[in-house]
């Protein structure tokens, strides 16, 4: 163990990697700032870049933009009321309320440390939990993976919250678009039109190039900029006090550290659902006084904490299971298959010092976060007044550049024109993106699992509900569809009447 250790910081020491670690932050920054441009499309779009690289320095500057993203995506929330990712909509409640009263700078600064408290909650989960869990993934069958990975695909209905039925199509037509290509058993072609460039199947990088980069571009030109409101000048506010309000709700940010990494580890559910359940759970637990959606600093650190806690969790289920956590870890999944690394049980056992060599690059990059966030608050809301018509083109030239490096094939441009084309038609009628590229990522760990295990015992499908542990997570499925189903129903009821609240979350999300 010490051995593995010293290599992995061995591997840290080069200058290249501290350098590509700090970039992926600046990164990760500028990227989360602009509406539109989350950690998932900063990651896409440099994924390429990694290639020609190690896979240590590959690491650090994904990594970098992983952190620094999570947390870049409160800024346009806090000052323009407008989430720069979906996991930052339930911090513009409380946020934008404090810019408005001119404390704007207090709650950044709220936000970007609590944001390093959930990091290294999650770094530390991540470094107790991993290891054993891969020992224990080890005596897994076919059987208990598809499972997982069904409970996946179930998972990120809660991504698209309050329309589990929007959720589980987008995931499924990703599932669809994954089994493109050659059967992997009978050799026969599946959907290709004609197409020889579809024998190998879709690339999941340019199927995530198409569905996030291009189609928030669509979208950003289609809708122009939007008018931000003039907000009142802004008092400074020292690190001192908002010290003091970390002191005074200790409990609150433990339990919402708790909460974000427990729910990163449950695959396909990520920030957006942990910063809801964590605001819901304060607001549930409030004291007399208390101004939860008038501007409250709770509702900044119930949220922030709990959102970036997600992001040590979700690597749990990606280097143990080779299931991703989250959107941005199903793209980090190809980052490691480039490198020629493959998730999964073995992962850890076989590539000890990668795996600390991560741990230690997860928590530069939860320094660099607090560092750079400290320091250029100021400087990183200049980021939302980049103009459309330098911002948009740029981006879809290095989309474009990014797909045609694949393999030099002229092809994947038309994937990313398609299924950019898809994503902008899916988030026109409001159905979310994010279940179709964790659908795309399972799709063929579902198939392949679900064949092998029924080849393997008879064709008999009540193996799944035999086995102790698939028994288990089936029936925690079945769990998640009644909590979910529940107030789903409930909203139905009293739809009618076309009530306030849901649509004001809806709205901050869009």
């Amino acid at each position: 163990m010490i051995a593995d250790l010293a290599a992995g910081a061995a591997a840290i020491a080069d200058p290249w990697v501290i350098l590509f670690v700090f970039l992926g932050a600046v990164i990760g920054m500028v990227f989360g700032a602009a509406p539109g441009l989350t950690a998932t499309s900063a990651i896409v779009l440099f994924l390429p870049v990694t290639y020609a690289m190690g896979p240590t320095t590959s690491m650090a500057l994904l990594l970098g933009i992983y952190c620094s993203g999570y947390f870049a995506g409160s800024i346009p929330a806090i000052l323009l009321n407008t989430p720069g990712a979906p996991g930052s909509a339930a911090t513009a409640l409380d946020g934008y309320a404090m810019a408005q009263q001119g404390y704007g700078d207090r709650a950044i600064l709220t936000a970007v440390m609590s944001s390093f408290v959930g990091g290294l909650f999650s770094l530390l989960l991540l470094a107790l939990i991993a290891p054993s869990l891969a020992r224990v993934a080890l005596s897994f069958t076919s059987v208990e993976y598809f499972t997982f990975a069904l409970v996946g695909i179930v998972c990120v209905a809660g991504i698209s919250r309050g329309s589990m039925i929007k959720g589980l199509a987008a995931a499924f037509i990703g599932v669809l678009a994954s089994t493109v290509g050659l059967d992997p058993v009978s050799g026969v072609g599946r959907f290709l039109f004609g197409q020889p460039n579809l024998m190998g199947g879709i690339p999941t990088t340019a199927a995530l190039i198409g569905l996030f980069a291009v189609a928030q571009m669509m979208l950003l030109t289609a809708k122009g900029r939007q008018e931000a409101e003039v907000l009142p000048v802004q008092q400074t506010t020292s690190v001192a006090e908002v010290l003091k309000d970390f002191t005074r709700n200790k409990f609150l940010m433990l339990k919402s550290a708790v909460v974000g990494a427990l729910i990163g580890i449950l695959p396909g559910t990520g920030p957006s659902i942990a910063s809801w359940v964590s605001y819901s759970d304060a607001l549930r637990t409030a004291k007399p006084g208390d101004r939860y959606g008038k501007g409250e600093p709770k509702g900044l650190i119930a949220c922030e904490v709990s959102n970036n806690a997600v992001t040590g969790g979700a690597l749990v289920p990606l280097l143990t299971l080779g299931i991703p956590g989250d959107p941005v870890t199903a793209v980090l999944i190809g980052a490691l298959m480039i490198q020629g690394f493959e998730t999964g049980p073995f992962f850890i056992p076989h590539n000890t010092p990668l795996f600390y060599s991560i741990l230690i690059l997860l928590l530069i990059s939860n320094f660099l976060m607090l560092g750079i966030g400290i320091a250029g608050r100021r400087l990183a809301a200049k980021v939302l007044e980049i103009p459309h018509g330098i911002m948009v083109p740029t981006i879809l030239c290095v989309a474009g550049a990014g797909a045609f490096s694949l393999a030099s094939n002229p092809f994947y441009l038309k994937l990313v024109i398609i299924f950019g084309a898809m994503g902008y038609l899916m988030v026109r009628f409001k159905i979310p993106t994010a279940p179709a590229v964790l659908g795309i990522v399972l799709g063929p760990i579902l198939e392949q699992n679900l064949r092998n295990a029924l080849t393997a015992n008879d064709m008999d499908a009540t193996v799944f509900v035999t086995r102790p542990i698939s028994a288990v997570t089936l029936a925690f499925m079945c769990l998640l569809l009644w909590v979910w189903l529940k107030p789903a129903k409930k909203s139905d009821d009293s739809g009618d009447g076309g009530g306030s609240g849901t649509p004001s979350d809806a709205e901050l999300k869009g």
